[in-house]
């Protein structure tokens, strides 16, 4: 069993190395990481200069190898040269905060996940639910039993040719392992719009402006990934790549929209 681990909080983030060490045992583990903290990267490659990859020498992260872009582009280099074996899974994690709902659209730690789906390969995203890394531990012990779900039970071997492999968003509230025993496999709610943008100025009078927090949840009805946090349970949500419409080409076929 070949791992790739793959995140966007970057190659120093606890969440990182507290997922390789507990995935170790099952297998090769090969890490490839962004250089820095890139939360919010989405699917985004860099293709405005070259990249450079390192390797950790030493210390409980040797052998890490980080990238100076963003987490698809740390999936993409390992799946397209720089790996001498195809990994059997890519995952993604443990990231620091939720990713529920639209985050999903923003999130590098998704995207490292998705950039694995793309290539044909199942891969699993993993987040804690709050920040600050309390409880840390038990999210990595959850994360590997997930894993080990997929490996022993994979839930893709009978998709129909041309299909995608799996791909799962999963979150984790940061609560004891005891206290994670409830699995709910979910879909995703939404939530409400963002918050405002925050205006600033720098030193020198200019406005600067970060972007708000995200918005708060407006459906989490039983059987979303909110309705599962906020009852202190496991989020798996199976996601998949294909964004089409099909109801509304269907409408727009009917009215003529094709033009020959």
């Amino acid at each position: 069993m070949h791992i790739l681990v793959a995140n966007d909080d970057g190659y120093l983030a606890p969440g990182l190395l507290a997922l390789v060490d507990i995935l170790r045992p099952l297998g090769r583990v090969t890490v490839i990481a962004p250089e820095q903290n890139h939360s919010g990267a989405s699917n985004s490659l860099t293709l405005s200069r070259p990249l450079t990859v390192n390797k950790v020498v030493g210390g409980e992260r040797d052998g890490f190898l980080y990238v100076n872009g963003t987490p698809t582009d740390c999936v993409h280099i390992a799946l397209t040269g720089l790996l001498d074996s195809r990994p059997d899974i890519v995952v993604s994690g443990i990231n620091q905060g939720e990713n529920m709902g639209e985050d999903v659209l923003y999130s590098g730690t998704v995207a490292a996940a998705i950039e694995g789906v793309m290539f044909g390969i199942p891969a699993i995203a993993f987040s804690q639910v709050d920040k600050g890394w309390q409880g840390l531990d038990a999210a990595a012990q959850v994360a590997r039993d997930i894993v080990l779900q997929q490996i022993n039970h994979p839930v893709d071997g009978d998709l129909s040719p041309g299909t995608k492999p799996t791909l799962l968003n999963v979150n984790i509230p940061n609560h004891s392992y005891e206290q994670l025993n409830s699995w709910r496999v979910t879909r995703l709610g939404n939530r409400h719009h963002s918050q405002d943008v925050i205006m600033q100025k720098n030193p020198r009078g200019e406005p600067i402006y970060w972007i708000g927090p995200p918005g708060l949840a407006k459906d989490s009805t039983e059987g979303t990934d909110f309705c599962a946090i906020q009852n202190g349970q496991v989020s798996i949500t199976p996601l998949q790549l294909d964004l089409s419409h099909l109801a509304m080409r269907e409408q727009m076929k009917a009215s003529n929209w094709n033009k020959n």
